[in-house]
């Protein structure tokens, strides 16, 4: 069954929420290092919710604070982290990802499903949590 918006004609595409296109952005940036674009997605004040058991698990508060932890992430991968988005959904306050985080470092390769929650406040991403898929082989690659 096609279900559709009752205030869409036939044919009309519906806009994605501007929430979702901010996420979209943030991932692009990311995706292309490009942290200065990044930064000016985050909240000042930013909690970025880091998780496992692994040298880079924890909470960073602050931009500051999460643009070094995205800079680890590079580092510890020799440039090979990425992550791939395979959907964003929004609302007037958060959005999810679902998304494939992959790497190689050391001989160990990482490719991990995943669903990222971001809180969104004033045009700016203000709070982040990751739910990896198997936080085990996370934690393993990362060390």
């Amino acid at each position: 069954m096609l279900l559709r918006s009752p205030d869409l004609e036939v044919g009309e595409a519906m806009t994605e929420h501007a929430n979702a296109e901010l996420f979209r952005r943030s991932y692009a940036a990311f995706q292309a290092a490009d942290l200065d674009t990044v930064r000016s997605l985050l909240a000042d004040d930013v909690v970025w919710h880091n998780p496992g058991s692994n040298h880079l698990s924890g909470d960073y508060r602050g931009v500051d604070a999460a643009i070094g932890l995205f800079v680890k992430f590079f580092e510890d991968s020799g440039g090979t982290f990425r992550v791939d988005v395979h959907d964003i959904l929004a609302n007037d306050t958060h959005a999810v990802a679902l998304i494939t985080a992959s790497g190689s470092k050391g001989g160990k390769t990482m490719n991990s499903r995943g669903t990222h929650v971001v809180h969104i406040a004033g045009g700016k991403l203000t709070e982040s949590w990751a739910f990896d898929e198997d936080q085990r082989t996370v934690d393993e690659f990362w060390g």
